[in-house]
């Protein structure tokens, strides 16, 4: 096995052998680090032309809850965010209320078209 310089992970990667049935290894380190017991279920995804191993177990998870906090700091909080939005989206609906509101009157100000004589 030869060690790589991996600069997206805290780790150095490690190139392993793919068997004639398709297992590999993954070395006891990676596995003690990532919480990988036997029979552990792991999820394999493709993600931008690399294959992506991610264990699905508890630890796992919350590694995964905790890397994302702080992942929308200075962005505010969700809730104001959509409370925002639905204002905006409310004043939207009472203008377009209003502008109908105008527009049905004006077109009952006018006058009805005159018919032909019979």
């Amino acid at each position: 096995m030869r060690q790589i310089c991996d600069p997206i992970c805290d780790m150095e990667s490690v190139l392993v052998i793919v068997g004639s049935g398709g297992d590999i290894e993954i070395l006891h380190q990676i596995r003690e680090k990532m919480g990988i017991e036997p029979h552990t279920r792991i999820a394999v995804s493709i993600f931008g032309g690399e294959i992506l191993l991610r264990p699905d177990t508890v630890a796992a998870k919350l590694r995964m809850i905790d890397a994302m906090q702080g992942i929308t700091a200075g962005l505010g909080s969700g809730t104001d965010m959509l409370l925002e939005d639905r204002r905006r989206e409310r004043e939207r609906d009472l203008r377009e209320e209003a502008g109908s509101r105008s527009r049905t009157r004006a077109a009952s100000n006018v006058p009805p078209a005159p018919t032909p004589a019979q």
